[in-house]
């Protein structure tokens, strides 16, 4: 994730799945929002999902095909796309308020495309809007279709159990690259901040929690955060209509757990988006094209014909929470799954092996007494081994798919030499000594591309204590653009050392090494020529910001530069007791300005530490999700300004 003058993490403390209660929303909005009934073997009310692309990214990492078709989802359609009428089927909608989109639904209503509308907006709809549907409900004669309108409070995307992003589309309104464009004003500012405001507001209803916020003073997250605490303070005043009242919070209105919500931004760690990574969900985004828990990668298919190389497809893989092994090696290094694919996919041979065995004793002739009495004998195995097949199936479609995403992944690191600057920016960062000058790296031609060199260079101009002499940069300048590198990602971070770190600085110390080389060995999953490197747990700037404001450690007197906003529930006369922190179960914590899943996989090693020894549970968010590259774009745009 990446931010600078903009809200980049944010982090909630809480007992509270995001990813459990989106889950439940949406089924509860595809059953005409009524909670759908348990246990039971009755058959769906068959109907039409439409949404716009906003809703389609909110549910696609969610639920799979056939899960909606199981809920009655006979058809899945774009609100924008060519569809023809289907008069006797109802029609759930799921979409943002835009005014774009009312105006195609009320042209549904006036095409009569269906039995029945249940019109539902990801984010609550102004009454402007709303009336104008009612006023094309009753030209078209349609008003008793309209059965149910709704705001969902949707408004963000949760990939993980813990993990949540606000922006997919138009990530380039929010962007860290548009909250510090030197030329941004306040109207655009206004309107960014009011986006994110947006979407945390729908993300704490859905929890339905009202947080205790932390946030640095005097950038854009202290912006966000006044602007959301005066959002949460306006829906509590109408008790009437409060969100966190009912059904949504229970006995939440009157509970001291409270989650602590603390927002963070992105200039306060430039270089960990930058980092080279080696685990294999963060190596995942950062080299292949990695996109909503959706993975493509290009297959070569066909032989070679002369000259010319194999065609080549692209091809999809969805890694979700039902892949077990996804689950279990995410967070690993790689060497390590490498080896884990191997191992399974021995183990799944071992297993096929056993069924053609048992039926080749099956066929064999009854005339062999020694096959019948074996035959008797392994009925009940290759029973057992028949019926555990469509098991044995999903397990070697899953080995295949991580053969082929490991081996994709494999290439970049080989080609690319990845291992080698992930070692190299780990000893630079943790101030080890190196075995090759950094000019040697950036003017070795077989070692990476430009921009992998580019940075490697940045981390060391971000983390190095004085900036090297004009003398020295001029010359690291010349080995860059001999070595085909853009400037421009230089230009905005010098730029950016000298007006920002300074006030991060307090925060900002040694991050440690995370990881170190203990063996040479290659794996057996053709990982000759590539260092087995393995994980050492160490805590990034964001880590040590939540360890410490959860803690209320006294040392952190730099936590009095986080401001807090929270919102009283109860009488004044009990406010005070409404600070106590400690007791906070779940810490939402969310980063402005957009973050990488290196970030997150280093954050987590505290999180589940944290999970494990005081039972609280760390929500992580960002206000976009990019990889090394999308930044390095980011960076080399305000270079230019």
């Amino acid at each position: 994730m990446s931010a600078s003058e903009y809200i980049d993490v944010f982090c909630v403390v809480a007992n509270m799945h995001s990813r459990r209660r989106v889950l439940a929303a949406l089924k509860r909005m595809l059953n005409f929002n009524v909670p759908p009934l348990k246990n039971t073997a009755a058959e769906p009310v068959w109907k039409v999902l439409i949404y716009d692309r906003f809703g389609q990214d909110i549910i696609s990492p969610l639920l799979a095909v056939k899960e909606l078709r199981d809920m009655g989802i006979t058809l899945h359609l774009l609100l924008h796309s060519d569809r023809d009428p289907i008069p006797d089927v109802p029609a759930i909608y799921f979409v943002m308020p835009t005014e774009e989109n009312v105006d195609r639904i009320c042209q549904d209503l006036r095409n009569q495309l269906y039995e029945s509308y249940y019109l539902n907006f990801i984010s609550a709809i102004s009454r402007s809007k709303l009336e104008d549907v009612a006023s094309a409900a009753l030209a078209a004669n349609a008003v008793n279709q309209v059965t149910k309108v709704f705001d969902q409070y949707l408004n963000f995307i949760t990939l993980e159990d813990d993990m949540f992003v606000l922006c997919n589309q138009n990530t380039e309104l929010i962007s860290y690259h548009a909250i510090n464009r030197p030329d941004i004003m306040d109207t655009d500012m206004e309107a960014i901040m009011d986006t994110i405001v947006d979407s945390l507001f729908c993300f704490f209803v859905t929890l339905g929690a009202v947080p205790i916020i932390r946030c640095p003073r005097g950038n854009a997250a202290e912006m966000v955060a006044m602007k959301l605490d005066k959002k949460l303070r306006e829906n509590l005043r109408d008790a009437r209509n409060s969100l966190f009242t009912g059904d949504t919070v229970g006995a939440g209105q009157f509970s001291f757990q409270r989650p602590l919500f603390v927002l963070v931004d992105r200039n306060l760690d430039l270089a960990t988006p930058l980092h080279h990574t080696w685990t294999y969900q963060a190596l995942i985004h950062d080299v292949l094209d990695f996109h909503l828990n959706r993975v493509t990668i290009e297959e070569s298919v066909g032989p070679e014909t002369g000259a010319r190389p194999k065609k080549k497809n692209k091809k999809n893989y969805d890694l979700t929470a039902a892949d077990k092994f996804w689950q279990k090696h995410k967070g690993s290094p790689f060497p390590e799954v490498a080896e884990s694919v191997q191992q399974e996919l021995d183990t799944y041979r071992a297993q096929e092996d056993e069924v053609k065995r048992l039926k080749s004793i099956m066929g064999l002739e009854g005339e062999d007494e020694g096959a019948i009495s074996m035959l008797s004998d392994n009925t009940a195995k290759l029973t057992s081994a028949v019926s555990s097949l469509p098991e044995l199936l999903e397990k070697k479609r899953l080995i295949d798919l991580h053969t082929n995403v490991a081996t994709a992944v494999l290439d970049h690191i080989k080609t690319r030499k990845l291992d080698v600057y992930f070692e190299y920016e780990e000893k630079l960062m943790s101030k080890s000594t190196l075995d090759k000058s950094l000019l040697d790296m950036i003017s070795d031609p077989d070692a990476g591309t430009p921009e992998d060199k580019m940075r490697l260079f940045l981390i060391y101009y971000i983390t190095s204590q004085q900036p090297p002499s004009e003398l020295d940069l001029e010359q690291y300048k010349k080995a860059l653009m001999d070595a085909g590198c853009d400037l421009s990602p230089l230009n905005y971070i010098k730029q950016w050392n000298t007006c920002v770190k300074c006030l991060f600085n307090v925060l900002f110390f040694s991050c440690g090494s995370l990881f170190s080389m203990v063996m040479n060995t290659g794996s057996h999953f053709v990982m000759e020529g590539v260092k087995n490197l393995v994980l050492k747990q160490h805590n990034l700037p964001v880590t040590r910001i939540l360890d410490n404001l959860m803690e209320m450690k006294s040392n952190l007197v730099r936590a009095s530069l986080y401001v807090i906003y929270m919102i009283p529930l109860l009488s004044a006369k009990n406010i005070v007791c409404m600070a106590t922190l400690s007791g906070s179960s779940t810490r939402p914590l969310s980063i402005v300005g957009g973050q990488n899943s290196l970030s997150y996989k280093r954050n987590r090693l505290l999180f589940f530490e944290l999970q494990a020894k005081q039972g609280k549970r760390v929500l992580y968010g960002c206000s976009e999700l990019f990889n090394a590259a999308q930044f390095m774009k980011q960076l080399s745009q305000l270079g230019k300004k």
